[in-house]
């Protein structure tokens, strides 16, 4: 797929002298309150049981996150998303001192140091730099346009420049947000316009890597970690139910309870302190539980129909920074979303990410707003051509018959 040349579109001209803007894509942004809506429902029902004293602690946080997150949802929706290419510089420089700081500084949790304390509320640099590559490389692709068909001055450098973020965030470390983080980094690079070639290169030298790294990681001292133990759990869950596969065998007995319509909201029993984090990680199984196999499936064609429409948004951009950005920005959400699911339903290993829109947290909520935000300011500036268009039509007169 060729690179569109961002300055040859007579439609980036017209877009940029023209101060008036368009609306936002309404059914994307009623997608997006459903999500969040739903999502803040069962993370009150996941954690209601977790406090003797009151159901409320996880859910009156999440709605002061969820506040916070569509403030910035509705700022970044009004400000036109090309600014963000000139203001990606300084914000890229700020996120990388951040995920430098994060292993000294950083509290520990989960056998990771990925958090820094910052008084009233926590801060995870991880889902900034998740932004902030996006950003930075639809800035970059959109800059060199045919010129990424080239290996060493077009390939080269986007890879660069996502093994040094992904070799910061492995030192705190997070595996799964390294990986969603360099598949979404991939899907960009792919849409703007790499060779298939280099790809296939790209892919095999990762695969000999990867093999190569897992091999090491296995004879030095792997036996016992709990990556190791993930990947083997992925196997047998069954083999070891009551410690390293507990946690997949009780969220697959939660979708078995679930049945075919569900034990109804709120009336989950593996919430009730067998799932561990039912409000964050496994908030998925205790949606299974609940719900049932037809209410999860609802779930399911909300959710792709969310993404397919953010998809459709990130296309029909008229400018490269702003499908680029776009088509990072959703495929981001749906890569780490496909994560979590088939982890949770152990059809793929186990990694601890959350569910965007869905589960309990500060960073991860907020952030996936602010970029969902963006995306809707995308969609504005396409509304804002259409309305043009339809004005120019108006205004040219139309002759019927002559002389």
């Amino acid at each position: 797929m060729a690179v569109r040349n961002q300055r040859a579109l007579p439609s980036d001209r017209s877009t940029s002298a023209s101060g008036r803007r368009g609306t936002p894509d309404f059914l994307f942004l009623f997608l997006t309150f459903l999500l969040v809506c739903f999502g803040f429902a069962f993370v009150f029902s996941a954690s209601m049981a977790l406090n003797a004293n009151t159901p409320w602690p996880f859910a009156f946080k999440q709605a002061i996150n969820i506040t916070v997150g569509i403030f910035c949802m509705l700022v970044c929706m009004n400000i036109d998303y090309r600014k963000f290419q000139k203001w990606i510089k300084p914000l890229f420089i700020s996120v990388v001192l951040l995920l430098l700081a994060t292993p000294v500084i950083g509290a520990s949790l989960n056998n990771a140091r990925s958090w820094i304390k910052l008084g009233f509320f926590t801060l995870q640099p991880t889902e900034l730099a998740k932004l902030m590559v996006i950003l930075y490389l639809a800035g970059l692709l959109s800059r060199k346009g045919e010129g990424i068909r080239d290996f060493k001055t077009g390939f080269i450098p986007p890879l660069a420049v996502i093994g040094f973020i992904s070799a910061l965030i492995m030192l705190q470390p997070d595996f799964g947000s390294t990986a969603i983080l360099c598949a979404c980094a991939l899907v960009m690079i792919f849409v703007g316009g790499a060779r298939m070639r280099h790809m296939f290169l790209l892919g095999l030298v990762g695969a000999c890597l990867a093999s190569l790294f897992a091999a090491v990681y296995l004879l030095i001292g792997g036996e016992g970690n709990y990556r190791i133990d993930r990947f083997t759990t992925f196997l047998d869950p069954f083999s070891d139910a009551n410690d390293k596969g507990y946690q997949i065998v009780q969220a697959l007995y939660a979708f078995g309870h679930g049945g075919t319509f569900g034990a109804g909201f709120g009336q989950s029993i593996q919430k009730l302190h067998y799932l561990p984090l039912p409000y964050n990680d496994f908030i998925f199984p205790v949606i299974g539980e609940e719900l049932g196999f037809i209410g999860t499936s609802i779930f399911l064609l909300v959710y792709l129909a969310f993404l397919w429409r953010g998809l459709i948004i990130a296309l029909r951009s008229k400018e490269t920074f702003g499908m680029l950005t776009g088509v990072g920005i959703i495929s981001l959400i749906g890569i780490q979303a496909f994560i979590n699911m088939g982890g949770v339903t152990n059809t793929i290993p186990m990694t601890g990410v959350t569910l965007p829109l869905i589960s309990y947290g500060g960073t991860s909520i907020v952030v996936t707003l602010m970029s969902l935000g963006i995306l809707l300011s995308i969609s504005r500036d396409y509304n804002k051509t259409e309305k043009e268009k339809a004005a120019e039509k108006k205004k040219t007169p139309v002759f019927i018959g002559g002389r």
